[in-house]
């Protein structure tokens, strides 16, 4: 039987993960989850513990993956190994598409092109142990070391319990992770389980170009998406001062939110980027000479230790003052078109600003709460958008039976939701640490960085200790989706709070086409220290009830 101990061994498994085309909604996504199982499925372990071997459905017909090895003594206390195993696509490759999950063949390709290459990537070529192809850094890597942890575990390695849990989705809605915290709970309840902690396999970001350093994380960075529906008034482009054209209005937005340096956070040296713009567009279908209703717009926002509260309060302020300016603009326009066109009378420009809390509570005075149930629930049974899309849908459909309030902006919240999470001061995570970063150095002469945020987003959010004192009813009470067909579950999420931390391999330019594993680190040195740093984390005995 196969095992996956060796850097050639973990090499070899990394090419049949990565051959699976896993990408986000594909059939190959849940190919690999049947995969992963039947590769396990080999083990003695399993065929005499079958039980602890499960694929778990999510409601979309995709599948998540558990493995539990419970240790040579009969303790409660169980790390979780929590990966993905789903990828982007590979639209970014270009000519050489044909060729992303083959890392071998992709590989020699890279170096026979290396001209063509950019400076970072020719060096790497040069001086390492380098593997190209999609999902080999972003995360199939560390799925293949945490495989290589539960044989170690079957092989008595360790004297807890070990929990490998392996989702899709992360990299789109995190559905997996949000399906496997009740599967997480009923285990934890049936196997009499304690979670000492969850430790991530994401692989280490640098920090800017050029970044030398090897990462280990503490916890992971959070992130909302927050969505401006701004309904304007309809006009023919003939009379373009009888309407507000909603493409003007979401411009001003977009100056006053695109790249705000009020959002920007540093903790330590650690430092969020500003939020971008993710969607831009109008809502109008068909060409006409009419102006557009409505336009739409999101935005990527990333936080550390803001609690919610504040966030919106910037993003709100943020709407308020485009509001202000696109009045101030209209009214500058029109004053110059009155001073040629005689007859033309100055119109009325105010720009009224909501929460979808309050846009909502406004359609249930005029119609009652039954009727705006009605409408909704409707819409639901004959959604075929995604949940950007529907969210943005269940705004619009308010805002039509409300137009009397236009010219409107809407601020609502659409998932995906990723709250910050931090183990930085968990007296366990911090030993744990100090542990790896000595025996790292001492065995392989690497000098560990422990930074506290992962800034690449990951599904520890959803199991780690919130950094923030974020409550979070206001954010999900303007979340249109909430309750229909999504609901966020921080009843679950409390229950399953738990130190965490990440440690994984070194790759480089995650969801680019030059996307690439470095494997001598990767697969010779980092098996050693996750095994170390389990042995820390199960040291403690029944630290966690």
């Amino acid at each position: 039987m196969k095992s996956w101990q060796t850097k050639t061994e973990l090499t070899e498994l990394l090419y049949s993960l990565v051959n699976h085309q896993s990408i986000t909604g594909t059939k190959a996504e849940i190919a690999l989850a049947e995969y992963l199982h039947h590769l396990l499925a080999q083990k003695e372990y399993f065929q005499t513990n079958p039980a602890y071997l499960n694929l778990h459905p999510l409601d979309d017909g995709r599948r998540l993956l558990t493995a539990l090895v419970k240790g040579k003594e009969d303790r409660k206390e169980t790390v979780i190994l929590l990966s993905h195993f789903d990828v982007v696509g590979t639209e970014d490759y270009g000519s050489i598409q044909n060729l992303a999950f083959h890392p071998k063949e992709l590989t020699r390709k890279m170096h026979t092109i290396k001209d063509e290459l950019p400076k970072a990537v020719q060096e790497d070529l040069e001086n390492g142990d380098w593997l190209f192809g999609r999902g080999t850094m972003d995360m199939k890597a560390g799925l293949a070391i945490h495989l290589s942890m539960i044989e170690k575990a079957i092989d008595g390695e360790f004297d807890g319990n070990i929990l490998l849990v392996t989702v899709p989705d992360e990299e789109v809605n995190s559905k997996g992770m949000l399906t496997a915290l009740p599967v997480l709970n009923q285990l934890r309840k049936e196997e009499n389980l304690i979670y000492s902690a969850c430790m991530n396999g994401e692989p280490m970001f640098s920090k800017y170009p050029g970044d030398t350093n090897h990462y280990v994380y503490t916890g992971s960075i959070g992130k909302v998406l927050p969505g401006f529906y701004c309904y304007g008034k309809e006009s023919h482009v003939g009379e373009p001062f009888a309407g507000i054209n909603p493409n003007l209005m979401v411009s001003f937005l977009s100056q006053k939110l695109e790249l705000n340096e009020s959002f920007i956070e540093k903790i330590d040296d650690e430092v969020t980027p500003p939020p971008v713009s993710l969607m831009q567009r109008d809502l109008k279908e068909e060409y006409s000479v009419q102006t557009p209703g409505a336009a739409i717009a999101m935005y990527n926002v990333l936080y550390l230790k803001q609690s919610f509260k504040e966030i919106n309060q910037k993003l709100l302020a943020g709407a308020q003052t485009a509001a202000q300016e696109i009045e101030a603009y209209i009214q500058q326009k029109a004053a110059k078109f009155a001073a040629v066109s005689e007859k033309f009378t100055i119109p009325d420009s105010t720009v009224n600003v909501f929460m979808y809390e309050e846009l909502y509570a406004e359609a249930v005075k005029r119609y009652g709460e039954a009727e705006i149930i009605r409408r909704q629930n409707l819409l639901v049974s004959q959604r075929k958008q995604g949940d950007r899309d529907f969210s943005s849908l269940l705004v619009q459909d308010l805002a039509s039976i409300c137009k009397e309030l236009s010219p409107m902006i809407v601020l609502f919240y659409s998932p995906p939701f990723y709250p910050a999470v931090s183990s930085h001061d968990e007296p366990i995570i911090k030993k744990v640490m100090k542990y790896v970063k000595e025996y790292t150095k001492v065995n392989f002469a690497i000098d560990l960085t422990v930074s506290e945020f992962f800034t690449g987003l990951s599904d520890l959010s959803y199991v780690g200790p919130v950094s923030s004192n974020s409550k979070l009813k206001q954010l999900t009470i303007n979340m249109p989706l909430q309750n229909k067909g999504f609901v966020f579950p921080d009843d679950i999420m409390n229950q399953l709070t738990m130190p965490v931390l990440n440690i994984g391999p070194l790759g480089k330019d995650p969801h680019q086409w030059t996307e690439r594993l470095e494997v001598t680190y990767s697969f010779d040195y980092l098996p050693s220290v996750i095994t170390e740093a389990i042995h820390q984390l199960l040291k403690t005995k029944e630290p966690r009830s």
